[in-house]
């Protein structure tokens, strides 16, 4: 799904939650365009009806200020040690909430779910060394996709590649 559509199907589920009896003009793929600043995600919150609350606020200037992805643990506790005061269970609510609406990312692991900043579809670097996951921009040769869609009779609108390695100075021994 490309960042345009996937912002369109956003619009209207918000559309459909908001309004089940009034008609909504739907937006077309050119007026929804990829979140790239805190101030483009505070307004993709706004356009969507969301409640800018102190406390999202202070998660998504946090998540851009870090612009790596964090748990929910590690953002409540980094909020309060800048003395942003916010309960866990407002961490976790406004974490579903801004994931749900697709204003930030939620990357789903086997220890549990990580946040990050840019919601538009990317690529990540796994590093098994540190765990950190990093967001990487690749865009993959014509040849392999359509290599892809004769493999599997399915055109491809949108991908996610996730790499896997290990720091490149780490010192292994053979």
């Amino acid at each position: 799904m490309t960042a345009q559509a996937f912002d369109v199907s956003l619009a209207i589920r918000h559309a459909m939650q908001t309004s089940a009896t009034a008609e909504i003009p739907l937006p077309d793929a050119t007026t929804l365009s990829p979140i790239e600043s805190l101030e483009g995600a505070i307004a993709r919150c706004q356009s969507l009806g969301m409640r800018l609350s102190r406390q999202r606020r202070y998660i998504l200037e946090l998540l851009w200020q870090e612009k790596t992805h964090l748990s929910a643990r590690a953002i409540y506790d980094r909020l309060n040690q800048q003395g942003r005061e916010i309960g866990h269970t407002s961490v976790y609510q406004n974490l579903e909430a801004l994931s749900e609406q697709g204003v930030i990312e939620c990357v789903e692991r086997s220890d549990g779910r990580l946040y990050g900043h840019i919601s538009s579809p990317h690529s990540h670097m796994n590093c098994t060394d540190t765990q950190q996951i990093i967001d990487v921009d690749i865009e993959l040769p014509t040849s392999i996709l359509e290599q892809v869609e004769a493999q599997t009779g399915v055109k491809v609108s949108s991908y996610r590649i996730d790499f896997f390695g290990t720091q490149a100075n780490s010192n292994s021994e053979s």
